[in-house]
């Protein structure tokens, strides 16, 4: 299926600069409904919106924090968990990370990583796995984005606060969703993120990176 699902994300997302990383481009829906209905076919996604397809506000202010401090991952072994598109991953590449693994469980989001990582000439290695529940095995972990649901944000969490008690370090980009845990650490960032109406019923979001303790 990776040829097929490869085709697919070419098709329907087109290749763009990332607003807030205008140094890395993404294959990029114009607009989320119409993509929605399509993945409802063979390419049905156990996760509703079709993740890969955007730059979600918590992804792009983590890889802005990431090209502007290299020195997070330089070197390093990172994780982007949850990737969808890869931007995070991509980012941690383009900052010179020793390796980057970048993780989902939708095969459109490892089509989407495959393309978007060739299309920025870094290598990122994309696997369909979920790998909540166990080891995160990386120096860095990297999350974009991913406090959007209650039970989702607590297992997540959970696997971010056991990277950090192995001697990871932890990073997670949000816009202010409804779950993020109080507990999220230390702010180390903030930026204005533009977005559409579409996708946020705004034009911009007010995203914070949080470093885990």
């Amino acid at each position: 299926m990776t040829d097929l699902a490869d085709a697919f994300v070419r098709l329907h997302a087109r290749l763009a600069p990332v607003p807030l990383t205008p140094e890395i481009v993404l294959h990029q829906a114009d607009e989320p409904i119409g993509l929605w209905e399509l993945t409802e076919g063979q390419f049905r996604s156990e996760q509703p919106p079709p993740f890969w397809a955007f730059a979600w506000a918590g992804g792009q202010g983590l890889a802005r924090y990431v090209l502007d401090n290299p020195s997070v991952v330089a070197g390093r072994r990172v994780l982007d968990v949850a990737c969808g598109s890869g931007l995070v991953g991509i980012a941690a590449a383009l900052s010179g990370a020793a390796s980057v693994r970048a993780v989902d469980i939708d095969p459109l989001s490892i089509a989407a990583v495959s393309v978007n990582a060739a299309a920025n000439g870094v290598t990122v290695t994309a696997d369909l796995a979920d790998i909540l529940d166990g080891p995160a095995d990386a120096d860095v972990v990297l999350a974009g984005d991913v406090f959007y649901s209650q039970a989702f944000a607590t297992r997540m969490f959970g696997f971010l606060r056991r990277a950090r008690k192995a001697g990871a370090d932890a990073y997670a980009g949000d816009p202010g969703r409804a779950f993020r845990p109080g507990a999220a650490g230390t702010e180390v960032a903030s930026y204005e993120v533009p977005t559409t109406m579409a996708l946020e019923s705004v034009t911009t979001k007010q995203t914070s990176v949080w470093r885990l303790p």
